[in-house]
């Protein structure tokens, strides 16, 4: 079974409390069988981490256009699934950061329904600026820390 966002990796990012959003599972969301599909699962965990970003350096469009051309992209995903969601229930998307390098973090993610864990994934999302790794920006690398 897998354990719910263990406290691993950079020590001060783990003390980070974890970024909550709630989803709701709509029909659009399922496949024939009426589970979730497990595509619809990557939407939910991209909205997590967006809205994290938000929550910590405001809207990407604005940490784009100020940090002249700066985006962030998934270099790599692991998932687990672990339990079916189905349509209408309340899920949470729970985002943790892991770990912090110079130009990306590793980030823990799961989805919930209460306290039950259905989909909990790895990813390492990377900074780039004109297809070239760069340095994540201070103030958000301090934001992501315990501090925020």
């Amino acid at each position: 079974m897998t354990e719910p966002l263990p406290a691993t990796g950079d020590p001060e990012a783990a003390d980070a409390p974890p970024h909550r959003m709630s989803v709701r599972v709509y029909y659009e969301d399922t496949d024939f069988s009426g589970f979730v599909y497990h595509a619809s699962y990557l939407r939910f965990l991209e909205r997590g981490r967006t809205e994290l970003l938000r929550d910590l350096a405001g809207d990407q469009s604005d940490l784009h256009r100020e940090a002249q051309g700066l985006v962030f992209v998934v270099r790599r995903m692991s998932l687990d699934f672990v339990s079916p969601a189905r349509m209408d229930d309340l899920l949470t998307v729970v985002t943790r950061t892991r770990t912090l390098r110079g130009a990306s973090m590793q980030l823990a993610q799961e989805v919930r329904r209460g306290d039950v864990l259905l989909v909990a994934a790895e990813v390492t999302v990377a900074c780039v600026r004109d297809g070239r790794a760069v340095r994540l920006p201070e103030a958000l690398r301090r934001r992501l820390g315990p501090a925020r």
